[in-house]
């Protein structure tokens, strides 16, 4: 898709974009440890949260919520920003509640049972004002964590393991109607659609692991992070071809391209939600296109 505008450039990968009604449109930078505001020409820090700040959403307090991967190492390939394996001080991923207006932030999750938190990936909230959030695992130089899908509730009361075992749940959304949350499985470029059945409960499956298998690609390409039209069909966004593969629910697939082969994140905004902006991470960039269908409106967002 050649027809966009660049909203910001420099950004340390960035990732997770939240569009907000004053124009302004607030996301993390990986690389920069941060959650941002890019609005008006400029970048501002609201709050430096180190490890790997990833996705974001508003929740129903108003705060923004960030899955945290604890960080990678860095690499530059040809002047393109590659993340890599752990970082070096890497410890463990977590979700932490950041309030906008003061920039203080605070760890909800870094565990369930005795387990870590690899790497949260991707959050959406529900209409109850729980979210669901993807956990992407962690990469060493000679072995990997699997990840999962969890759902948990923004005070810190419940935390829980939806399904587990994935070679990398990225993207995360839910269908309008609610039943059905989405992840995108990033090695594998599988989209997976999980059915609803409980609070933070999914439907199993065969052979240990839940969810149905929406699409997988005919050419090899990462899938990142998601976003889900008003229609239901799901854009996730690829790395490889660097596009926003959209798949229909009965796992049609169309894919327009973008100049970055890791187009990492997209979110809807705009009055009549046909305003995608999408982060171009190895390049640094936010760009916004006009887009054939409108978004869902997310539970709690301002637009």
């Amino acid at each position: 898709m050649s027809n966009f505008e660049i909203i910001a450039e420099g950004l340390a990968f960035p990732e997770g974009p939240i569009a907000m009604p004053d124009g302004s449109v607030i996301l993390v930078e990986i690389k920069r440890q941060t959650l941002s505001r890019v609005w008006k020409g400029k970048t501002e820090v609201i709050a430096h949260l180190g490890g790997g700040p990833n996705g974001a959403a508003i929740g129903p307090d108003g705060a923004v919520y960030v899955c945290n991967n604890g960080g990678f190492v860095w690499h530059d390939m040809g002047g393109l920003t590659i993340p890599g394996h752990a970082a070096k001080d890497y410890t463990t991923g977590r979700i932490e509640r950041v309030d906008l207006a003061t920039g203080k932030f605070e760890r909800l999750y870094d565990k369930i049972g005795e387990n870590k938190l690899s790497g949260p990936n991707d959050i959406v909230f529900d209409k109850a004002g729980g979210f669901w959030f993807t956990d992407l695992g962690k990469g060493y130089a000679r072995s990997s964590d699997r990840g999962g899908l969890y759902y948990a509730k923004p005070d810190g009361s419940l935390l829980k393991e939806a399904a587990y075992g994935y070679v990398g749940l990225n993207g995360v959304g839910l269908s309008p109607d609610e039943k059905v949350v989405y992840a995108a499985e990033t090695e594998t470029g599988k989209l997976w659609a999980f059915d609803i059945t409980g609070e933070g409960q999914v439907q199993s499956g065969a052979l240990g692991l839940s969810g149905r298998v929406v699409a997988v690609q005919p050419t090899h390409v990462y899938f990142d992070s998601l976003a889900v039209q008003a229609n239901g069909d799901v854009c996730v966004a690829t790395i490889g071809n660097g596009g926003i593969t959209t798949i229909t629910p009965a796992g049609v697939s169309t894919v327009p391209p973008f100049p970055d082969l890791i187009t990492t994140n997209n979110c809807f905004g705009g009055e009549d939600m046909r305003d995608a902006f999408i982060t171009l991470s190895s390049t640094g960039k936010l760009i916004k296109a006009r887009w054939p269908e409108p978004g869902l409106k997310l539970n709690f967002a301002k637009y």
